[in-house]
């Protein structure tokens, strides 16, 4: 906790941002809503906002995945976000892909570092949502791109107690001249992670990736991954890269243990 809050004056040193642009996620949320085909928007609250979700249950379900779009952009996002909420609901998999917090369109890493907070109180609410739905099923947080930094600022804040195990997609990316301030947290997790990336990524993704693998083999979880996805850059784009990452996840959910952390308590 420590370190966050040092992280926290580092980022509010950058960036003039003080909050999320509630606007613009209202916009962004009429969008969605008027153009939703596949889930139930639902709204849930943190620190006194509402946000959007997107609710797709799976019947019957092997357990439910709470999903975290990148920087900027919206639950139902077309490249990762919404191939995996709506591809996983079909694979047996609850989704929930909620809203994170947005600023202007063209705020850079920095600018978002102080509402990683913000955000990791979304999440809060958004697992204790799914264990309320589901509380003996596994719950999988997936994190693309600044979804990855602000599923980390949860778990410098709140641990890693509150969920079954984690996808980080394109762990680290940020912007040029911008280096992370803390690395993952990744060796002191207690659950299974799976690291995927493509393998034209952003060039701090793939320099970071033996660091970050190191940090999965020191957590010492036999479930965490990390896995290559040939001919895929950042944002997935494409039928075929799309395919795969969606396979590739299912894969790992499908055939990885999660039983360590069931059973618990949902913290209050």
């Amino acid at each position: 906790m420590r370190g966050w809050l040092t992280v926290l004056m580092v980022g509010l040193a950058f960036s003039p941002a003080q909050g999320s642009d509630l606007e613009r996620e209202a916009r962004l949320a009429a969008e969605i809503e008027d153009t939703i085909v596949v889930g139930e928007p639902i709204y849930l609250t943190a620190d006194g906002h509402d946000f959007l979700a997107l609710y797709t249950p799976a019947e019957p379900a092997r357990g439910s995945t709470l999903i975290l779009h990148g920087r900027g952009y919206h639950p139902d996002w077309p490249l990762v976000a919404a191939p995996l909420r709506e591809g996983l609901a079909d694979a047996g998999w609850t989704t929930l892909s909620i809203q994170l917090p947005v600023l202007a369109k063209d705020a850079g890493y920095y600018d978002y570092v102080p509402v990683f907070p913000e955000a990791a109180a979304r999440i809060r609410s958004a697992l204790i949502h799914l264990r309320t739905m589901a509380a003996d099923e596994p719950t999988i947080v997936i994190a693309h791109s600044c979804g990855v930094h602000m599923a980390m600022a949860y778990v410098d804040i709140y641990g890693d107690s509150d969920f079954d195990g984690f996808v980080g997609i394109g762990m680290g990316a940020t912007d040029y001249g911008q280096p992370m301030r803390q690395p993952f947290p990744l060796a002191s997790m207690g659950i299974p992670v799976l690291d995927i990336f493509g393998a034209d990524e952003f060039p701090g993704v793939l320099r970071m990736a033996p660091e970050r693998k190191a940090g999965l083999a020191a957590g010492g979880n036999p479930g965490s991954r990390q896995f290559i996805v040939p001919d895929a850059e950042h944002y997935f784009e494409g039928d075929a890269a799309s395919a795969q990452l969606l396979e590739t996840i299912a894969e790992w959910l499908d055939t990885t243990d999660f039983r360590r952390n069931q059973q618990r308590p949902t913290r209050q």
